[in-house]
């Protein structure tokens, strides 16, 4: 194992320590509905939003960043600023998780614009009145406070409306009402009952308002789909990517109405090989999904030699340089299922 890929290990690890936890909430249980086999298909798109947790809060600010021509907004839950890690697995580790060492924020503005020029991501004046959601709990260890308001001022020097809530007593954690774990844990499945509704705010952000989710049976259908079709080599698993994905399509967009598409992505540890599908039912988007017309794609991390916990590659473990910039690896394949979807 060569050293990179040592201090890859090394930062997955610390990243993912259960810093300790509170006794487990008593979780409220959502209606859900069960995988079907299927292929994604092209919908009414009008707009794309992305949101992620840790790895995936990381990946979501380089796909929104790379595409923020087609990607009109993120919500980005306990993660740091846009190519924060600069391909070194030791920065990953003591200033995008920990901030033993500083984020260069001001180098990684001037890294934005420079990669602009050349076109390796669209041009950040496009972030200019993009609206972003930052939630950061005050129990987060793995990924320090600090780091996550760097990312808001990345986001604000760019001219994107940030909203940013940083006073939960959450852990490292996507933080929901259906979560299993209690509001101050960093433990699997690492969704955390805090007694509140982020995603309410989150899609009152995102959206400009937000009609109250279906607390009711769901009336749309789950896909489960094969990522190998869209994986930018055609082998999912060569990418750290799982074999199935997931879409949550409402019954009015199958229909055909017009709808968003929100791309949700999972944290390290979280996916479905994991966890099974505790973050497609949990997450409180597809109660949201239902009365808001949107579509919600899973997109699937999984482990792999190199991410031993199916993290998604926000600092380069797949090898390649250019990992948060268009014909990045696992942008590119997610991009592919966006497309697919929005025609």
């Amino acid at each position: 194992m060569s050293p990179r890929v040592r201090a890859g290990v090394a930062v997955l690890a610390t990243l993912l320590v259960v810093f300790g936890s509170a006794a487990p909430a008593t979780a409220a249980t959502p209606y859900t509905v069960p995988p079907v086999a299927g292929t994604l298909q092209t919908y009414n798109i009008s707009s794309v939003y992305v949101a992620g947790v840790s790895s995936g809060g990381y990946l979501a600010t380089q796909l929104h960043v790379a595409y923020s021509g087609r990607i009109k907004g993120a919500a980005v839950f306990a993660a740091g600023p846009y190519y924060c890690a600069q391909y070194n697995a030791s920065r990953a580790l003591y200033a995008c998780g920990d901030n033993l060492w500083s984020t260069q924020l001001s180098s990684l503005k001037s890294y934005t614009s420079l990669w602009s020029g050349y076109g390796w991501i669209d041009p950040p004046s496009q972030l200019s009145g993009d609206p972003v959601y930052v939630f950061h709990g005050d129990n987060d260890s793995t990924v320090k406070k600090s780091v996550t308001d760097d990312l808001v001022r990345y986001y604000q020097h760019f001219g994107a409306s940030v909203s940013y809530s940083s006073g939960s007593s959450a852990g490292h954690a996507w933080v929901t009402p259906y979560g299993t774990g209690g509001c101050t844990a960093t433990a699997s499945p690492y969704l955390n009952d805090c007694g509140t509704d982020p995603q309410n705010a989150m899609f009152a952000k995102l959206y400009g308002a937000v009609n109250p989710r279906n607390t009711g049976p769901l009336t749309g259908s789950l896909i489960r789909f094969d990522q190998n079709t869209f994986a930018i080599n055609g082998f999912a698993a060569g990418l750290s990517m799982g074999g199935s994905g997931f879409a949550y399509v409402p019954s009015s967009c199958a229909a055909g109405q017009s709808c968003r598409l929100l791309v949700a992505l999972h944290g390290c540890s979280q996916g479905y090989d994991a966890v099974g599908t505790a973050f497609v039912d949990r997450a409180n988007l597809n109660q949201y999904a239902d009365t808001n017309n949107t579509v919600v794609l899973y997109p699937q991390a999984t482990a792999s030699g190199v991410n031993p916990y199916g993290c998604w590659d926000w600092w380069g473990y797949l090898g390649y340089t250019n990992y948060p910039i268009k014909g990045g690896l696992q942008l590119e394949s997610l991009m592919n299922m966006i497309r697919r979807l929005d025609g």
